[in-house]
């Protein structure tokens, strides 16, 4: 236990660490701040998939239906090389300046360029909101950070696990409301007139509904504790402390080694680190390429392997996906993790994900009831497992670093996560297009090709969990 005496009273940090040893039950109110940032960051992401599709036809740059999934894919791509190129930014900003700027200026650059974005009316300007959005999203990494933080050790799994949750749900939730509400003057006419803003701009009220969330989010934020330790003020007194009491607290001593400026280049050194985020990056990269994929084959059409669903038929579909999973890291993954670990959790999902994955192509030939309910239990499924699998890996990535160089690490992780998802839209709506022009293929013929690809890089990301690849740091 930490001496009281060591802490430094204007120390927002410090502050934290008292609260924590002082607090008795679970830290509910911190942990639904990470919860509403978390989602915020989320919602925006995914929220364009069930209605890029339509969006692209609408901008009129395809020259044909089956080059829709391409040009789709380079809007999707668009925010994560934004995110990529600016990650490592933000989590070095966040080390020196604090978790809680970098979570104010993430909530409210959604609210501005998520906007934009629904006002696009060209192919181009949709790229370059989307490509801003990304350049100043910052939350995940810095929420990530701030969870390992705000509450007490043996919280930090559920507090990871929350994030996770609510990133998961918020990529569920997103495509659910970019699903019911695009097109808004199409879908419900005696709601919204012929001459209203929102049949000029048919993909606006999604992004709306999400930028409003994000403004209050933002408000609330403005409440938010900061974990960050900032002693520089008191440095000159540190060893005075020390002569006196006899003691070196952790505490100072993690920030001296701040103070000294520790390179964040020298956590390229820290193989467990970097061989953690390598994993995350492969399962990154299947999980968005995943879902970029997910809608545009259930819009397409049936001739094409698709399952000719509506916006709306995605959207729900999504919105069950997020209650199973709600219902499932809530309920069970907290004990899971407790009883196997997060590594195995990790390899579990990653394995049982494979036969679920191989399913999907067979589900297109069903019809009515069975189609529905096939496509439903299959999303669950693969949803709270790929969840499971990232909180795992998020949990690995903040015990592989000190407190004072997990915003580096989280932005490292998010630099290198965001590069990776940056090929998985792109990547999936180039490899979606061909496999729609190849239905009559012996080997592998049009879906089955996608939904074959994903499972080898699942496959792959698997592999690398094991020795002597991955490295796990002794604590």
């Amino acid at each position: 236990m930490k001496q009281a005496t060591s802490r430094f009273e204007n120390c927002p940090g410090c502050k934290i660490d008292r609260l924590n040893e002082d607090r008795i039950g679970f830290p509910y109110k911190h942990l639904s701040y990470i919860w509403l940032v978390s989602l915020c960051t989320a919602l925006p992401i995914s929220s364009l998939y069930p209605y890029i599709y339509f969006m692209i036809r609408d901008f009129h740059i395809a020259s044909q239906e089956e080059d829709i999934g391409y040009y789709a894919g380079f809007v999707g791509s668009s925010f994560m090389v934004g995110r990529g190129l600016t990650s490592l930014f933000w989590g070095v900003l966040a080390d020196r300046y604090g978790r809680k700027p970098i979570i104010l200026i993430g909530t409210f650059s959604v609210v501005i360029f998520n906007t934009l974005f629904g006002l696009s009316s060209t192919f181009w300007m949709a790229i370059a909101s989307r490509f801003l959005l990304g350049c100043f999203n910052s939350l995940l990494g810095t929420i990530r950070t701030y969870a390992s933080e705000v509450c007490r050790e043996e919280y930090h799994a559920l507090a990871l696990s929350i994030v996770s949750t609510s990133r998961g749900i918020g990529l569920i939730i997103g495509p659910a409301i970019g699903g019911f509400f695009a097109q808004p003057a199409e879908k419900y006419p005696h709601l919204f007139s012929e001459n209203s803003l929102f049949r000029r701009f048919p993909y606006f009220l999604p992004c709306l509904i999400i930028s409003v969330y994000s403004l209050a989010v933002f408000i609330s934020s403005w409440w938010l504790p900061e974990t960050l330790h900032m002693h520089r003020a008191s440095e000159t007194n540190v060893a005075e402390l020390e002569a006196s009491e006899g003691l070196l607290d952790e505490n100072e001593n993690t920030n001296r080694v701040k103070a000294e400026e520790v390179s964040s280049f020298a956590l390229l050194k820290n193989w467990p680190l970097m061989s953690t985020i390598i994993v995350y990056c492969v399962f990154s990269l299947q999980e968005t390429a995943y879902t970029e994929i997910f809608s545009l084959w259930a819009v397409s059409d049936k001739r094409y392997g698709g399952l000719s669903f509506s916006s709306q038929d995605v959207g729900v579909v999504l919105a069950i996906s997020g209650l199973g999973l709600l219902l499932f890291q809530l309920l069970l993954y907290p004990s899971i993790e407790k009883r196997l670990g997060p590594l195995t959790v990790t390899r579990l999902s990653a394995v049982i994900s494979i036969p679920i994955l191989s399913t999907y192509p067979y589900i297109a030939m069903l019809s009515g009831f069975a189609l529905h309910l096939a496509v439903n239990c299959a999303s669950v499924i693969r949803n709270a497992l790929s969840v499971a699998l990232v909180t795992g890996l998020f949990i690995l990535l903040n015990n592989a670093v000190p407190q004072h160089q997990r915003g580096a690490a989280n932005g490292i992780s998010m630099t290198a996560m965001s590069v990776s998802k940056a090929f998985g839209p792109a990547g999936a709506g180039a490899l979606f297009s061909w496999a729609q022009k190849r239905q009559v293929a012996v080997i592998l013929p049009g879906d089955q090709l996608v939904f074959f690809a994903l499972n080898v890089i699942v496959f792959i990301g698997l592999l690398l969990t094991f020795k002597p690849f991955m490295a796990q740091l002794d604590r």
